[in-house]
């Protein structure tokens, strides 16, 4: 019975695609799928595969392929490739800075510094030494002392108005959004929208005191209701919070015996913390700033541009977001499109972006609905069998070798490090990771002994079972797909 469904699947796909012929792989390929089918943890979930060689334009196995299911951050699979082909693989995010006013001849500004946002994710981030707010703020102040200004009696100005104002998707969950991994996106985004929150837990029990945050002097409050764990136990720290709102509230635990001990929180209004960051900056370095910073909606066309920053090239981005799943990352490439194509970066515009590149490729999208970039979203679905249709189609593109090599190597690096330690040399694996609560999928191609080119989607939602069991159960199928 479970041989016929498995058939009965493949000869749904038989109109589009030939059929190869199911060989004693694929036969060892089926066994496995089913055992994990069967699985008491199962009973009340879903599982899809569906395996393409892409090499020979054929379906090579299915198995419910056709079930609508939550992708988890295969959705970035959508986002990444998309961008390659949007923005192309030199694009780099640009924020200007600018003044209007008058200059006098002591060097005061007579009027505002403004920070214009061009989505760029990586403005103020700690990962690379040319993008940390130390340097990025050097390198303006450098350039305002250039133009001449020594004070500014005005404001600091910040413009983010190249995306909406809705950082967040309406469907991602509360529980997830004051957390860094959810802080969502806006114009003029700052140290990826996140910040450190240092706890020191030198003692064996009660709470732990908040030792300080990085960057320090942040207009936040931070609400401690941490308790303190065992001392290997690790971050078991949610924070809850609102986009918009300076107030942080921290529950769960850390482990005890810790100085400055690190978590990551959502950064309110990285816009205006972003401004609010620089401007101490400049009074610290003697540049006296007189007003309070300030949100621009429409700003007058008198500018004068005092630099234009640009980001790393958007082939770094988009592996960086593959390689480590990074959902801010995903975000802002998904909205910038939306801006690109569509004349503002909104969740709505970036899906009609990924939505027209479907239609354009002649993709089937039946049971496949998007709804932003990253795949936070538990409203996201696809089928195993449109991924694998997607991937053919890149892999026939001028972009393929870009975005491969933006995803992770089983075994080797990113989320799939710890993928499949045994695959053998013959074999070539990238993927992109899929989790959540519930969910657990592997996307990507393989490269096999034979020199054939597959491509492959193994989804599962809903399982009665630890990540880790269901990580060993597909592990399992994974493994078969390689030995095709």
């Amino acid at each position: 019975m479970r041989n016929i469904k498995t058939y009965i699947s493949i000869l749904l796909l038989s109109i589009a695609f030939p059929i190869a012929t199911f060989a004693q792989g694929t036969t060892v390929l089926d066994e496995t799928v089913h055992k994990v089918a069967d699985d008491p943890s199962m009973v009340h979930a879903s599982l899809s595969v569906s395996v393409h060689n892409v090499t020979h334009n054929s379906v090579v196995y299915t198995y419910e392929a056709h079930r609508s299911l939550i992708p988890g951050s295969l959705t970035k699979l959508f986002t990444t490739a998309v961008g390659f082909k949007t923005l192309g693989s030199d694009f780099r995010f640009k924020t200007t800075l600018a003044y209007d006013g008058k200059i006098d001849d002591n060097g005061v500004l007579h009027g505002n510094i403004y920070i214009i946002g061009g989505g760029d994710p990586l403005l103020g981030s700690y990962r690379y030494r040319n993008t940390c707010p130390d340097s990025i703020f050097a390198a303006w102040l450098h350039d305002i002392k250039t133009v001449g200004i020594k004070s500014i009696d005005g404001k600091i100005c910040y413009d983010a108005t190249i995306f909406d104002n809705a950082p967040l998707h309406d469907s991602w969950q509360y529980g997830d959004i004051g957390n860094y991994y959810a802080s969502g996106v806006c114009g003029l985004n700052f140290h990826e929208n996140m910040y450190f929150i240092y706890f020191d837990s030198k003692n064996k029990k009660g709470f732990p005191e908040i030792a300080g945050t990085s960057p320090e002097q942040l207009s936040i409050r931070n609400q401690n209701e941490v308790r303190i764990a065992d001392a290997n136990s690790g971050d078991n720290v949610i924070v809850y919070g609102d986009p918009f709102n300076p107030v942080r509230l921290c529950r769960g635990t850390v482990p005890a015996g810790k100085t400055r001990f690190p978590i990551r929180a959502s950064l309110p209004n990285p816009a205006a913390r972003c401004a609010e960051q620089f401007a101490l900056y400049l009074r610290e370095k003697n540049i006296n700033v007189t007003s309070a910073v300030s949100e621009v909606y429409s700003r007058t066309s008198n500018l004068t541009t005092i630099q234009e920053h640009y980001s790393n090239p958007y082939y770094v981005i988009a592996k960086y977001t593959n390689l480590t799943s990074n959902n801010m990352y995903a975000e802002c490439i998904y909205k910038y499109m939306g801006y690109k194509e569509y004349g503002k970066g909104s969740y709505a515009n970036g899906a009609r972006v990924v939505n027209d590149f479907f239609h354009e490729n002649k993709l089937n999208t039946a049971g496949v609905s998007l709804v932003d970039g990253s795949g936070l979203s538990r409203n996201d679905r696809v089928t195993a069998d449109f991924l694998c249709q997607f991937l053919n189609q890149v892999s026939h593109m001028p972009i393929y070798e870009d975005f491969s090599n933006s995803l992770a190597i089983v075994g080797q690096t990113g989320t799939a490090k710890n993928v499949l330690p045994n695959l053998p040399s013959t074999v070539t694996m990238k993927l992109k990771t899929g989790t959540m609560t519930g969910v657990k999928a592997y996307a990507g191609y393989v490269m096999t002994a034979k020199g054939e080119l597959l491509s492959f989607a193994v989804i599962s939602n809903g399982y009665d079972c630890t990540d880790l069991e269901m990580k060993n159960k597909l592990s399992d199928i994974l493994y078969k797909i390689a030995e095709l």
